[in-house]
């Protein structure tokens, strides 16, 4: 019997996660300069990072032979702070898809389920298979969360709801008083995992209290990341705020040091960047109206998000995302989200959804 044979077989079962395409391999495919080529394809900030988050970073640098701290005590007390919390209720995360694995590993084994939506987060059911556990997907509606169904769905062996909100790649939104509504009819030992990496993105009146909600509902986490609006994608670095009891769990099963120096130094400067996150707010809102405009002007029909990216059918996804990538436009295929007809859009710069109109207008 070969080696991988003996490999666990959930594991064998798990199809990898596919990244969006970065722009030094399409540009080696295609033989151009990086510098022709845009990508809006992973849900980045355009902008960048922020000025004081580069930074507090840069000085940073000169203590990179050291260990960071595997407590992240300045960060936590930021975040604590921030949000009005304990800085025992708080776990950072190599990204918060380390986080969402975490929570996995604690809650999941073979025997046990996690329920999730259909056209929801991939890493949902990669961290579900990855820990043993079975994969309950609901069907959506309207390319959304079905909370009904989703209530209805959880089983005697169910330890764990994984909630997008906005959700990815579809950029639907829960309204507050249906989610808190939902949290109230899931049993209190499942833990519902409130996956808010787009929530800076939301209108403010659309945002609810959900951090509140964690003192009336122990089996709530909310994870949180600063790769997107902050703009730190590169950095990996987001967290999590739950019940104490749920963040000594998580901090049995990580790794010491699994956020790096650069990461905490960033991010602390990023908290403080106040005007950094409205003008990057307000630049989304601007650009989603553009890439909105041009799509009806195409004749395209597109799912309305709330989060940083637009979804859009375009009939072939193969066929035109290959087009597209030709003249040097990345965008993300969704096919293995069971959406082959349909691609997603990042909002860019005004020039780059400028230019990316004008190549899907080619491509089509």
């Amino acid at each position: 019997m070969a080696l991988v044979d003996q490999s666990l077989p959930y594991v064998r079962a798990i199809s990898p996660y596919q990244p969006g395409k970065p722009i030094a391999e399409l540009a080696r495919e295609q033989g151009v300069d990086e510098r022709h080529i845009i990508k809006l394809a992973s849900n980045e900030n355009p902008r960048g990072m922020s000025p004081r988050a580069r930074a507090a970073m840069e000085r940073a640098l000169g203590d990179l032979e050291r260990y960071p701290d595997g407590n992240g005590f300045a960060l936590k007390a930021a975040l604590a702070e921030r949000h009005g919390v304990g800085v025992d209720q708080i776990a950072l995360g190599n990204g918060s898809n380390d986080l969402l694995e975490l929570v996995a590993r604690v809650f999941l084994a073979p025997g046990r389920s996690a329920v999730f939506s259909r056209h929801a987060f991939a890493v949902y059911p990669l961290a579900t298979l990855a820990a043993g556990g079975e994969c309950i997907e609901v069907p959506a509606r309207d390319y959304g969360h079905d909370l009904d169904a989703m209530a209805a769905a959880i089983g005697a062996d169910t330890r764990i709801v994984f909630v997008a909100n906005p959700n990815n790649p579809t950029g639907t939104h829960i309204p507050p008083e249906a989610l808190h509504a939902f949290l109230a009819r899931v049993p209190a030992d499942v833990l519902v995992v409130l996956d808010e990496a787009y929530h800076e993105y939301l209108p403010p009146e659309l945002r609810g209290e959900t951090v509140g909600w964690l003192r009336q509902f122990p089996n709530l986490l909310v994870s949180r990341t600063f790769s997107k609006i902050y703009g730190m994608a590169g950095l990996r670095i987001g967290y999590a705020l739950a019940a104490a009891e749920v963040v000594d769990l998580i901090n049995r099963v990580r790794q010491p040091f699994n956020v790096n120096s650069l990461a905490q130094a960033a991010a602390l400067g990023a908290l403080e960047d106040h005007g950094f996150v409205a003008e990057s707010y307000a630049m989304n809102r601007a650009g989603m109206e553009q890439l909105v405009m041009g799509l009806k002007r195409l004749g395209l029909g597109h799912l309305p998000s709330q989060a940083n990216f637009v979804t859009f059918k375009v009939g072939n996804g193969v066929a035109v995302n290959a087009r597209l990538l030709a003249q040097g436009v990345i965008v993300r295929p969704i096919a293995s989200y069971g959406m082959p007809e349909w691609l997603r859009v990042t909002v860019g710069t005004e020039p780059e959804n400028a230019r990316f109109l004008a190549a899907l207008e080619k491509a089509l």
